[in-house]
């Protein structure tokens, strides 16, 4: 079978993606058009982050940019093959999922050039390239827990020419014991069930049983709750996945506010027309249906408590196993 019938030819959606559709929307127009997306995968536009001015001319075919999309960023017409110009391999761009600009883009409200930016679960790199080129931090920290895609996300950050850049590969509750209350900003792209992968036409076995789902949510409320160690007073968290269900979203971000009363969930603006209607507290969410991308759930937190972010330790700097790119 070709990779394009492929995409297609799926089957009729479980019992349990039936539930989440009717958890997620009223009108049975919605729902219907959210369940097609599974049972019918289309292709996605490629999206690139140009991570220097892009030119004048462009050497690909764009679609017409969305209000909140970034000047450094392209969404190109179906049928252009970014990751094989040689544009690509010379790291003038990086390419991702438009939904990954949309999770990101509370980052393009934030003051530039903050002091230190770290991403916590790094890998494969997308993020922290956005928020390096967004922010222009003074040092960012990318760390990623699972080894065997560190060398993954250094060879992205070296190929992308993002520097200065420090890697390591540490758990969160290992970081924020390190290095607490130092990033201005930290961004948590956290592991979940992937649900949108299947609109990818990908495989995300068990993604919509309750078993997956809340042990996907305790493990990005652990996270949270070490990443909230590390932001510094008057700093910012960042908290987006790529699946649809409240537990892993909206439940998780109020689960937050609960532990850690001193982060207040902060608006974005760009974002308003994609306000979750399931929190009062201003969360936002992407739906494939809308045909900018397969999905993605985001929030930006501000830690209220008054004060600066404290240094990065000098011992932290010179333990071993730590990566720093210089250029």
């Amino acid at each position: 079978m070709s990779k394009a019938s492929a995409r297609t030819a799926t089957a009729e959606p479980s019992r349990l993606l039936h539930k989440l559709s009717q958890r997620l929307f009223t009108e049975a127009d919605d729902r219907q058009q959210f369940l097609a997306c599974f049972q019918h995968p289309q292709p996605l536009p490629a999206c690139i982050l140009w991570c220097e001015d892009p030119p004048d001319q462009r050497p690909f075919e764009c679609l017409p940019p969305q209000l909140w999309q970034p000047a450094w960023v392209d969404r190109l017409v179906l049928g252009e093959r970014p990751g094989t110009h040689s544009l690509h391999q010379q790291g003038a761009f990086y390419c991702l999922d438009f939904s990954s600009v949309f999770a990101a883009s509370p980052l393009l409200t934030l003051p530039s050039q903050p002091s230190l930016v770290v991403d916590v679960c790094a890998a494969p790199g997308g993020k922290s390239v956005f928020a390096a080129r967004s922010l222009q931090p003074g040092q960012l920290l990318s760390n990623e827990v699972v080894g065997k895609r560190v060398g993954t996300l250094r060879a992205n950050l070296q190929r992308c020419h993002i520097h200065p850049a420090i890697v390591t590969s540490l758990d969160p509750a290992i970081l924020a014991q390190e290095v607490p209350q130092t990033a201005a900003v930290a961004i948590v792209d956290a592991p979940c069930t992937g649900q949108s992968l299947l609109v990818k036409g990908e495989k995300a076995p068990g993604c919509f049983h309750p078993v997956t789902i809340n042990g996907n949510a305790n493990r990005q409320k652990r996270i949270l709750a070490n990443s909230a160690e590390l932001v510094a007073p008057q700093g910012y968290l960042l908290y987006m996945t790529c699946t649809y269900s409240l537990e892993e979203n909206e439940q998780v971000v109020a689960w937050l506010c609960q532990r850690f009363p001193q982060f207040e969930p902060t608006a974005v603006p760009h974002l308003a027309a994609y306000q979750s209607p399931w929190i009062e507290a201003p969360c936002y969410r992407l739906f494939p249906q809308q045909g900018l991308g397969a999905g993605a759930f985001t929030a930006l937190l501000k830690n209220t408590q008054p004060g600066t972010p404290s240094p990065l330790p000098t011992e932290f700097l010179a333990r071993s196993g730590l990566t720093v790119l210089t250029g």
